[in-house]
């Protein structure tokens, strides 16, 4: 992936603006020489069309003068008229000659000759002494033909206006037209290019945003991998190292658990077997007093073996989460199991045990499930004050088992109810007695059920005294789970 990548974050961003706004840029400066094209030949045009207009109006106005000194002179007979006409006529040529330097077109050019040649005829006579008065009306007679060609010259001079006129309506229709498929054409390409260089900056962020998130819930297993420009990658590299740092310190935590529970088993054993042989008066006959210090120690050392299990479950769970070896199990025979396991703590606290347990038979890890509901019923017997009441019942239907241990303590602070499950956490209310709980029991809880496709939650209930846990098991396992 490296290299489709510029080196940093910045530059791949410069690079997709940069590619971004360049067909635009192109789009625009095309468009910007088009219309000035188009404005330049329309100036021109028009430039060219007033210019015919005004010359052959000239040339009309001057022919017109000339006409009438040429009728003058003929009809008063006086020859001395003829500067006057000589003078008009020298006006009709400069403007003949500046309508002849236009760019008018061969047909009006055409029919310029033919006027210059009939004025140029009609002065022949008029310039002639020995003309008489006859051939003098004649030649004049023959300014209505130059004069109508003329006024042709003029209204041609408008068409010509009108032509140039739509011919710019027609070039501009083309340019707009050339203009709105430049746009039309720029649009997929300037998706393209956006959605394009989106995926390019959102894979890497997307990678190590899910990076983050598995690090986060404690998934340690898959390697970290971010493609991208370089520095996200180093970035990459030092989630991967944070990855690997992590791991290593949850297996340390993991075998430092194994190894300070095995290692307080022994001594623990050993408080407990002494306190066994104190109660059945092995070394001689207890009173009343020493007595109970013998129970008390007895009921806390069965306390801390508890918590020391925990530790191991909890070990255990983070190393074979989806370990299960599924088999039959008879939900009655694990409740009575987990009650008599129990009944020393029930006993030393006055709690009183009711189960309401179906004679059902489910698929799933006979231990685990004993764990679970062992979890249960002793994180409610810790909190349940003396003489109070525990409820273990277990309800099937179609799709799964319901697991409840309900208590009559002092419940679940609604603010703790997001963070019960999680490994060590202490909420606000705590358990009665020396021995105070470790906090991972309902972790390990959590970690069996989800081992077998469960669920376990909170209930949320106003008629319970104390706390409601539930869990639900389905009834069978899928296939793979051994």
């Amino acid at each position: 992936m490296r290299s489709y990548y510029p080196n940093s974050f910045l530059k791949l961003l410069a690079v997709g603006c940069t590619l971004i706004a360049l067909p635009l840029v192109i789009a625009l400066i095309t468009n910007a020489i088009a219309i000035d094209q188009l404005a330049n030949r329309s100036q021109e045009a028009v430039y060219r069309a007033v210019q015919a207009t005004q010359s052959s109006r000239r040339l009309l106005e001057s022919l017109t003068a000339t006409e009438r000194s040429a009728r003058q002179m003929v009809i008063l007979a006086d020859r001395g008229l003829l500067d006057n006409y000589v003078l008009n006529r020298g006006q009709f040529l400069a403007n003949a000659d500046r309508l002849a330097r236009l760019p008018i077109g061969g047909e009006q050019q055409a029919v310029l000759a033919p006027i210059m040649q009939g004025e140029a005829e009609i002065f022949s006579v008029l310039a002639n002494p020995q003309a008489d008065q006859t051939q003098l009306v004649k030649a004049v007679e023959g300014f209505v033909a130059i004069a109508e060609r003329a006024r042709g010259i003029v209204g041609r001079s408008n068409e010509m206006i009108d032509r140039e006129v739509e011919t710019m309506r027609t070039t501009a229709a083309q340019t707009q037209q050339i203009v709105l498929w430049q746009l039309l054409a720029l649009i997929p390409v300037v998706v393209f290019l956006v959605v394009g260089f989106i995926v390019l900056i959102a894979r890497p962020i997307r990678q190590i945003d899910d990076a983050i998130r598995r690090l986060g819930a404690g998934e340690f297993s898959a390697e970290v991998v971010v493609g991208g420009p370089q520095d996200l990658q180093d970035l990459g590299a030092r989630l991967e190292w944070m990855r690997g740092r992590l791991l290593w310190l949850e297996e340390q935590k993991n075998r430092f658990l194994r190894q300070v529970s095995h290692e307080l088993k022994t001594p623990l054993t050993a408080v407990r077997e002494g306190t066994e042989l104190l109660n059945d008066e092995v070394g001689g006959k207890l009173s009343p007093e020493q007595r109970e210090i013998a129970e008390i120690i007895r009921h806390n050392s069965i306390e801390l073996q508890k918590l020391i299990d925990d530790l191991l479950s909890y070990g255990a769970s983070q190393f074979h989460k989806t370990a299960l070896t599924v088999g039959p199990v008879s939900v009655k025979e694990v409740f009575r199991r987990v009650a008599e396991d129990q009944k020393l703590a029930l006993r030393a606290k006055g709690v009183r045990l009711e189960m309401d347990t179906p004679d059902v038979t489910i698929a799933a890890d006979s231990e685990k499930v004993r764990i679970i509901l062992d979890n249960l019923l002793s994180n409610a017997i810790r909190f349940s004050p003396q003489g109070s009441r525990v409820l273990a019942a277990a309800r099937a239907d179609g799709a799964g088992l319901d697991l409840e241990v309900t208590d009559e303590g002092p419940g679940i602070a609604r603010e703790d109810r997001d963070r019960m499950f999680d490994p060590f956490y202490q909420g606000r209310h705590t358990a009665e007695g020396l021995v105070h709980g470790t906090g991972i029991g309902l972790s390990v809880v959590r970690d069996y059920v989800h081992a077998h496709g469960g669920t376990v939650e909170v209930v949320d209930d106003a008629a319970i005294r104390g706390a409601r846990l539930r869990v639900r098991l389905p009834l069978a396992q899928p296939a793979g789970s051994q």
